[in-house]
């Protein structure tokens, strides 16, 4: 099995933007306050648990020309046949660029990731965003089965 932290560093460009899956590069504190703060799914996160998270999934990251994170979103996957991409964000000062959308479809070209055939996010509002890079609902739904956290809103 391969180990996601040894996977090769993918990087693709985007208008002045550089995405990566650098781990090295992350900026785990921005990134981390984000979620636990910012964001309506994770909001409270324990940094803790964050990092566990982090590392059983594949890190994505975009960054300006001057270094400082865009974007972030990680994929939590199988390497072979499933993906599952989340806790996407974009940062104020960089949304209206198409970077969330940049993100979800070059992703997809990483080397370990081409043999993927089941795609799947999960979004509030943001359909839109996804719709452009290729996401649909998913079909016949009534397939699909979850657990709700207890207070998670139906």
């Amino acid at each position: 099995m391969t180990d996601l932290a040894s996977l090769p560093i993918f990087e693709a460009e985007h208008k002045g933007y550089t995405l990566s899956t650098d781990r090295a590069r992350l900026d785990i504190d921005r990134i981390h306050a984000y979620l636990a703060d910012d964001s309506y799914w994770a909001r409270g996160l324990d940094r803790a648990l964050f990092e566990r998270a982090l590392a059983g999934s594949l890190p994505v990251a975009i960054y300006a020309r001057n270094g400082e994170l865009a974007t972030f979103a990680r994929i939590v996957t199988d390497l072979a046949v499933f993906a599952y991409l989340r806790d996407v964000f974009t940062l104020p000062a960089h949304r209206g660029q198409g970077l969330a959308t940049f993100l979800a479809q070059a992703i997809r070209s990483h080397p370990e990731l081409k043999t993927i055939s089941s795609w799947m996010l999960a979004t509030r509002d943001a359909h839109g965003v996804y719709a452009k890079a290729g996401y649909t609902p998913v079909p016949h739904p009534e397939y699909y089965m979850s657990i709700r956290k207890p207070d998670e809103r139906p």
